[in-house]
């Protein structure tokens, strides 16, 4: 008796054929996943990055009269960036920039820095009271614009 060739079942060519499609679909997810994550990557980060480094000098300034470091080295390096900083918001959020109670809310901080910088608190007393004017302008805007 001749045997006869068996016939080679096409379910493994089936099986690479879809192993090879997965690999392809998963590749082209990532893909699409990576494309949509780098688009949020681009917004602009200069209005929460100046919001942070502004809480950061103020966070110092707060840790300085906790510890009772209130001289003018240890003071005036913040409050002198804070007012550079101050400079900003208008540049920061430009959506607001001809909102009139936002332009007078960093035209007030502003002014209260100036102030606090033309006769720099000598002691945590004055420090404190620096913060706190700091602090108020901070909030009425945050009251207005960020809920």
């Amino acid at each position: 008796m001749a045997s006869q060739p068996t016939k080679s079942s096409n379910a493994s060519r089936y099986l690479f054929l879809f192993l090879i499609g997965l690999v392809i679909g998963i590749i082209g997810v990532v893909m699409v996943l990576r494309a949509i994550e780098g688009r949020k990557t681009w917004q602009d980060h200069f209005p929460e990055a100046s919001m942070r480094v502004m809480d950061a000098h103020v966070a110092e300034l707060r840790a300085s009269v906790a510890a009772n470091r209130c001289s003018a080295t240890d003071v005036l390096p913040h409050l002198q960036t804070l007012r550079y900083l101050a400079n900003d918001p208008e540049l920061a959020f430009p959506g607001l920039k001809d909102d009139e109670r936002f332009t007078r809310h960093a035209s007030e901080l502003r002014a209260r820095l100036d102030g606090v910088l033309a006769t720099p608190p000598l002691g945590c007393a004055g420090a404190e009271a620096a913060l706190k004017q700091v602090g108020e302008a901070c909030k009425a805007c945050h009251q207005d614009f960020r809920g």
